[in-house]
């Protein structure tokens, strides 16, 4: 895929998640990798209203070239495609059920968000590790993303949202669609007498969509 239709589709793709209530105001971002460096949403700007001639562009080293001023929130991004660098682009996003589940203190820290579909496994994997807080725009969680990343491909930053990750722009969004009707589903669930797809399933998922 071109430059130029990249970004056309990370401009379509942002506005489909912020018109359906994924992001609000300003908060979230995108970015996808390019054969010489990455595309990321600027920094303040709405995820609705992208222009894509001036979606921030970063050299390899992830030093800005072009286009506005990048996301504060580089630094989140660096950290995935360095942990992961097979993954095509990331989605960072305030989504309401996903943030929600970020807040709960009760939950599992590596899977707060239990097996119970087979689209949450083939999607996000089998581990869902949580973050510890840091205040947003706080460089200093880039080394916690990377470890959390190196073994996952989505985390949950605590009270904070949701980073999720793919091979492509277009799956990293299904992902991160896939994420939160799966929190909304384990919010609308708790407490209930809930059957969660066995370690055979979950294996068998990974092995075939993994």
């Amino acid at each position: 895929m071109s430059e130029q239709a990249l970004r056309v589709l990370l401009s379509e793709l942002a506005a489909s998640l912020f018109q359906r209530g994924y992001a609000v105001g300003s908060a979230g971002n995108v970015s996808a990798k390019l054969p010489d460096g990455y595309l990321i949403t600027p920094t303040n700007s709405s995820l609705g209203r992208l222009d894509p001639e001036r979606i921030s562009k970063l050299d390899a080293n992830f030093e800005h070239i072009g286009g506005d001023k990048p996301s504060k929130e580089v630094f989140m991004h660096r950290a995935f495609y360095r942990a992961r660098p097979q993954v095509g682009a990331v989605v960072h996003l305030h989504s309401t059920m996903a943030t929600a589940v970020s807040c709960l203190a009760d939950v599992d820290p590596n899977c707060p968000i239990p097996a119970l579909t087979p689209y949450f496994v083939m999607r996000i994997g089998a581990r869902l590790p949580v973050v510890p807080y840091y205040r947003p725009g706080d460089a200093a969680m880039e080394p916690a993303i990377y470890q959390a990343a190196a073994a996952a491909r989505a985390i949950l930053l605590a009270n904070h949202g949701p980073v999720v990750s793919a091979d492509t722009l277009t799956d990293a969004v299904y992902a991160a669609e896939e994420l939160e009707e799966s929190a909304r589903l384990f919010l609308l669930l708790r407490g209930q007498n809930v059957r969660m797809l066995t370690e055979a399933q979950q294996t068998e998922l990974l092995l075939k969509f993994g």
